[in-house]
C-alpha cells in the first residue's frame, strides 16, 4: 500500500483557484489510480476525480472544464488544479489509491479543506 498526504487547500473567493497535491510514498506509485473525493458537511463524500496508471483521466459532471487532475510520477505526487471555484466546490478534500480497478480505494489521506467564499 501506499501512504498519502494532501495539502495546498485554503480559502479562495469565488472564481479563484488552488491547487492540491497529494504526496504518495511507495515504490509502486506509478502503479496505481489515483482519486480524489471531497466530503461538504452534513454531506456524502462523492467522487471528484481520478487518474489511472495510464494517465486516463475521469471527473465528475460537476468539475469538467473546472479541474484538472495530474500526476508526476518522478515526485510521486498527483494534482489536483481547480479554477473557477464555485462556494459549493466548498469541502474537505480527500486522496485516494487503489492498485486494481476491482478494488476499493484502500489507501487514503487525511484530508486538505478547500473553502470558497461567494
Amino acid at each position: 500500500q501506499v501512504q498519502l498526504v494532501e495539502s495546498g487547500g485554503g480559502l479562495v473567493q469565488a472564481g479563484g483557484s488552488l491547487r492540491l497535491s497529494c504526496a504518495a510514498s511507495g515504490r509502486t506509485f506509478s502503479s496505481y489510480t489515483i482519486g480524489w473525493f471531497r466530503q461538504a458537511p452534513g454531506k456524502e463524500r462523492e467522487f471528484v476525480a481520478a487518474i489511472r496508471w495510464s494517465g486516463s483521466v475521469y471527473y465528475t459532471d460537476s468539475v469538467k472544464g473546472r479541474f484538472t487532475i495530474s500526476r508526476d510520477n518522478a515526485k510521486n505526487t498527483v494534482y489536483l488544479q481547480m479554477n473557477s471555484l464555485k462556494p459549493e466546490d466548498t469541502a474537505a478534500y480527500y486522496c485516494a489509491a487503489r492498485y486494481r480497478d476491482s478494488e476499493p480505494y484502500g489507501s487514503w489521506g487525511q484530508g486538505t479543506q478547500v473553502t470558497v467564499s461567494s
